[in-house]
């Protein structure tokens, strides 16, 4: 099957995402000609890749929403039967230099999480891959409280890369979102500051939001 164009408008985006809904990621995969790998452990972000696929995501790599004429994120989360996130979710890499200038208005992260449509998998453990199943998925924008808690975690993680403290940020820091290194392997490195503004070459980081704070979403907009 050919891939679908992006959506025109969020209700045409949003009647592609309901048709899903109840389906399970072997069907659509079968149905769109994806091949399913054996392991998701070394295809970690392979569900996200079809969802976008499959509702005709459009942004591909680029650092901006998925979908860029609505300006709409796609986070795929799996949950387990009780509509309990089973991991964090990652929402985009940080930079590690030129953070000079940087604000929370203009940063990544609020860009990726200012308008969001969730979808929710049903990822059970004893579930093969094939026989997950979406559930309704929904839009999201972040009310003035989770968005000032948001703000104030990507200041002290920002912070903390600026003075050259990245490599002892971990994953406790911060109240909602953590920084955590985001690379295929350890081999992949990316160039940062020490204290003494000093290159070295680290780890890529990633911004996650924590499970507590996508329960909440899902508790607010999942119908159990």
């Amino acid at each position: 099957m050919l891939k679908p164009s992006p959506p025109a408008t969020q209700g045409e985006l949003m009647e592609r995402a309901n048709a899903i809904a109840g389906h399970t990621i072997g069907e659509l995969a079968e149905r769109f000609g994806f091949g399913t790998p054996e392991d998701l452990l070394k295809e970690k972000g392979w569900m996200g890749v079809l969802l976008e696929y499959v509702l005709g995501a459009d942004a591909s790599s680029k650092p901006e929403p998925d979908f860029t004429l609505l300006g709409i994120e796609l986070k795929t989360i799996p949950i387990n039967r009780f509509g309990k996130p089973l991991e964090t979710t990652f929402v985009c890499v940080a930079p590690l230099t030129g953070m000079t200038g940087q604000t929370w208005q203009s940063s990544h992260v609020r860009q990726k999480l200012n308008h969001v449509l969730w979808v929710p998998i049903l990822a059970e453990p004893s579930l093969a891959i094939t026989d997950r199943i979406v559930f309704p998925p929904f839009l999201w924008q972040m009310d003035e409280e989770q968005e000032k808690l948001l703000r104030d975690d990507w200041q002290e993680l920002t912070d903390m890369i600026a003075l050259g403290e990245v490599e002892n940020i971990t994953g406790k820091h911060g109240q909602v979102m953590q920084l955590r290194p985001k690379a295929a392997n350890s081999q992949a490195k990316t160039k940062a500051y020490d204290k003494q503004g000093k290159p070295f070459f680290a780890l890529p980081r990633g911004f996650y939001l924590k499970t507590p704070f996508t329960a909440q979403i899902l508790q607010q907009h999942l119908p159990l």
